[in-house]
């Protein structure tokens, strides 16, 4: 390997070499191309699905835009944080299901899948990823009107939607480390470092509700969230990581850190708060009159996805068969593990 490779490798940061750096950033612009997109398809194969199901309904629906979309799944991102406190679970639980959340709806849409029971099986699945595990039973017998087959049915369904990229990074890590670092600074009173992460948090948990996870990295987050609660702190940790020595003048309002931490800033102030809870309602309203007719239990649509998943089993276990016959007529003593071969060739036939 030469020595530019080394040189490279070296300064490749082990955020830079997880999979929410490479799977799960993007642009604003791309995020809204993304939801749109998603929508826009979801909307055509729904519309379809009510046509089979009943011919000439569909024109009679109002089916909902990405905003109104993100709007619901925002109102979910919040009620997080209120299971995880009556639940006692950690701050990384917390975060870790909030990011599952977000991550979900980019590949799948609310008129197929309701944010309340994704977001359940988000925070489920977040307790083991963390390492902070609670059995099933003892996780749905604390949460009303909740039985298991509610988190189970779609646990398989999320991890999938998600890449099994289960590893997340958080800005209330990146903040703790800054406040470590923030205590070597000179001149600095405990008592107002501690003040200044304590609003720093809770600008951190107010991002959460926002896109800049999604956009920004841990450290740029958590950095802006300091700023905003301390920009004297901010700002004199700023200065100590540049090579001008220590005696520079303050940090300018147009340092180039100073400038990346500005939008997220905004989007937090602007953004970082739940919806109204009425705007909400007319939108889950609505949804309850556009849901895809095939995740309705009855409906004809419904019916008719169970006949065709039955079909093609029906179909796989002929072909299985088969195989085995022909095996046995050939004298292969392998017979068990051509059909167990047919049967793998076949999985891709399977709906979700």
């Amino acid at each position: 390997m030469d020595q530019a490779s080394n040189h490279s490798i070296s300064r490749t940061t082990v955020y830079e070499g997880s999979t929410q750096y490479r799977h799960w950033r993007f642009s604003p612009e791309q995020l809204a191309e993304t939801r749109a997109s998603l929508n826009t398809a979801a909307v055509a194969a729904i519309r379809e699905a009510f046509e089979a199901d009943s011919p000439g309904s569909s024109s009679q629906v109002s089916f909902l835009n990405a905003d109104e979309e993100n709007l619901l799944v925002k109102l979910y991102i919040g009620k997080v944080p209120q299971l995880c406190g009556h639940l006692h679970f950690a701050e990384e639980v917390e975060a870790t299901a909030i990011t599952y959340l977000k991550r979900f709806y980019l590949k799948n849409t609310v008129m197929d899948w309701h944010p309340k029971n994704v977001m359940l099986t988000a925070l489920f699945l977040a307790t083991k990823t963390t390492n902070n595990p609670i059995s099933l039973e003892l996780y749905t017998s604390r949460i009303p009107k909740t039985a298991p087959s509610d988190v189970l049915d779609l646990e398989f369904l999320v991890a999938q939607s998600l890449g099994f990229d289960l590893a997340a990074w958080h800005a209330h890590r990146a903040l703790w480390g800054l406040w470590l670092d923030m205590q070597n600074l000179p001149d600095v009173l405990i008592d107002d470092l501690r003040k200044a992460y304590d609003d720093g948090i809770a600008h951190v948990r107010a991002s959460r509700l926002t896109d800049a996870e999604l956009i920004y990295t841990p450290s740029q987050i958590a950095l802006a969230c300091f700023d905003l609660a301390s920009p004297h702190l901010a700002r004199a940790w700023i200065r100590s990581k540049q090579t001008s020595p220590p005696a520079s003048p303050p940090v300018s309002e147009e340092d180039p850190m100073l400038a990346i931490l500005k939008p997220i800033q905004i989007m937090i102030t602007n953004q970082g708060q739940l919806p109204e809870v009425e705007s909400v309602r007319e939108v889950d309203r609505r949804l309850k009159l556009c849901k895809n007719p095939e995740k309705v239990v009855g409906s004809n649509a419904y019916n008719k996805r169970l006949e065709e998943k039955q079909r093609k089993a029906d179909e796989k276990r002929k072909r299985k068969a088969e195989l085995v016959r022909k095996a046995m007529a050939a004298g292969d003593p392998f017979g068990s593990e051509l059909a167990e071969k047919g049967d793998l060739d076949d999985d891709d036939d399977d709906d979700d």
